[in-house]
């Protein structure tokens, strides 16, 4: 049993997740009712297994704002964001949240990253006025949906807390939803998990992560190279795509299984849920010219896509010469 493991698994109804999120509650027994509940906002989803990392100091901005993609120099306290660290090639090694309360900058990231994380951003320090923290035995993330209003997903906002307050929660907040309700409108959304829906190949154009966890207009930065020349001269040698599953089969395309069209692999499955309006759908990612309109099969489960990321994208931003 892990450390972390969340108090909120003791509540009535709950079932415990597969690996990495087997520390929450995939569900509270009414699967479909909690995905309308988290559509309304009127609810919190337990996240207390994601790792915490605080970083404070008072270069903490200027410092990250020159390693990560992001433009974080002057980020105004309560700001939410993503991040992410790219090797000298270009390839996602670290994605994390964060927000600045003015103080300290907290960030989390996926279950058991932390610690890498803490290692790498330590090794950066230099001499820099920084002081960076795993805080995951004191601090857990909660997701607090927001209503759109509209017939679209709920904007998936979070919160962090004490660990020690997580079961005092429910009095405050109302009852929880399961992590397969967040996970669904997740995919919905075409939000990726890095690490999850990523690979250790990917580059932050295939994933639809310019404009979101990638600044187009910042300073240098590793890997930003390899960024800026496949967004304004290339095209990305893959490209995330929705994946809407064929819902007579009986199980959701397994995590990392094979993509294939007319029997080669074309890709691979990222992450997968049911939702309770457009049925079974999944985060893949696949070769740049498979056609957009073919058909696919996830794990042997037929498959239509939906475009998240243009195969031509790089086409778009070229410079007009002449």
């Amino acid at each position: 049993m892990s450390e972390h493991r969340s108090p909120l698994l003791a509540l009535h109804g709950a079932v415990g997740g597969d690996a990495p999120d087997g520390d929450v509650a995939a569900h509270y027994g009414a699967i479909s009712a909690e995905q309308h509940r988290l559509a309304t906002g009127e609810t919190f989803v337990d996240l207390s297994h994601r790792d915490v990392v605080t970083i404070s100091g008072p270069d903490r901005l200027t410092w990250l704002h020159s390693l990560t993609t992001q433009f974080l120099e002057g980020l105004a306290p309560g700001v939410q964001t993503e991040v992410l660290l790219l090797s000298p090639q270009g390839r996602i090694e670290h994605g994390f949240s964060g927000v600045d309360d003015g103080e300290i900058f907290w960030a989390h990231t996926e279950p058991g990253a932390g610690a890498a994380l803490v290692e790498f951003l330590d090794r950066m320090r230099f001499m820099m006025r920084v002081d960076v923290v795993l805080a995951t035995a004191d601090w857990a993330v909660i997701g607090r949906p927001r209503a759109t209003g509209a017939d679209g997903p709920p904007v998936l906002s979070w919160e962090l807390r004490p660990r020690e307050s997580l079961l005092d929660l429910p009095a405050e907040l109302g009852d929880p939803v399961g992590l397969w309700a967040w996970e669904a409108a997740r995919i919905e959304s075409g939000l990726v998990r890095v690490g999850l829906d990523t690979d250790e190949r990917a580059i932050p154009n295939e994933f639809g992560l310019l404009g979101v966890a990638v600044h187009l207009d910042k300073g240098c930065y590793r890997g930003q190279e390899t960024v800026a020349r496949v967004h304004t001269l290339g095209r990305p040698p893959r490209r995330l795509v929705r994946l809407l599953l064929d819902g007579s089969v009986d199980h959701l395309p397994s995590h990392g299984s094979d993509v294939t069209l007319d029997g080669v692999r074309v890709g691979f499955v990222g992450s997968a849920a049911r939702h309770h309006e457009l049925g079974p759908i999944a985060l893949a990612v696949v070769k740049r010219n498979v056609a957009t309109t073919a058909t696919l099969l996830a794990d042997g489960v037929a498959a239509n896509q939906e475009v998240l990321v243009d195969p031509e994208a790089g086409l778009h931003v070229r410079p007009v010469l002449g």
